[in-house]
């Protein structure tokens, strides 16, 4: 039985619409990570990851080695925890989706005071770079992979 105009209508309505809430939650997650830096709230950092030995990460500040799950997630709450008057600029982003794998490419300012509770000092700090993240939908949309990198200038 053909399609009508109208049922094609209809199904690409709904593409469409999938397509934005998909890219929405993609970008809504990906602002939790950092968003996590500003409000200390920590809790939801192991939510939005995959944990799975398939996820890895590399970070734009030392250790830079690929890293798995369990230790992304303490290294991003010892980087939170340790920069306060954290902010952070999302620039251009490009989200490609294939099925049920999304990757999202974009720009990213980070700064905030890097703090040294021991000697009571901080080190201003402004990080300027790259970030790729590969996510899967499983059923929700999961961070498998994360490389951050600093542009030198």
């Amino acid at each position: 039985m053909p399609y009508g105009t109208e049922d094609l209508n209809q199904y690409f309505l709904h593409l469409k619409w999938t397509i934005l809430n998909d890219n929405e939650e993609i970008i809504n997650i990906i602002e939790t990570l950092f968003q996590s830096g500003i409000n200390k709230d920590l809790s939801k950092l192991k939510g939005i990851h995959l944990n799975d030995p398939k996820f890895s990460s590399f970070s734009d500040l030392p250790p830079y080695d690929l890293k798995d799950y369990q230790t992304t997630i303490e290294l991003e709450e010892l980087r939170f925890i340790s920069i306060s008057d954290y902010s952070y600029k999302i620039k251009n982003p490009k989200i490609s989706l294939f099925g049920d794998t999304a990757v999202v490419a974009l720009e990213l300012i980070q700064k905030g005071m890097l703090v040294d509770n021991k000697s009571y000092t901080g080190e201003h700090m402004i990080i300027t770079g790259r970030a790729t993240f590969v996510l899967v939908k499983q059923p929700t949309w999961k961070i498998a992979h994360i490389h951050l990198s600093k542009i030198e200038g």
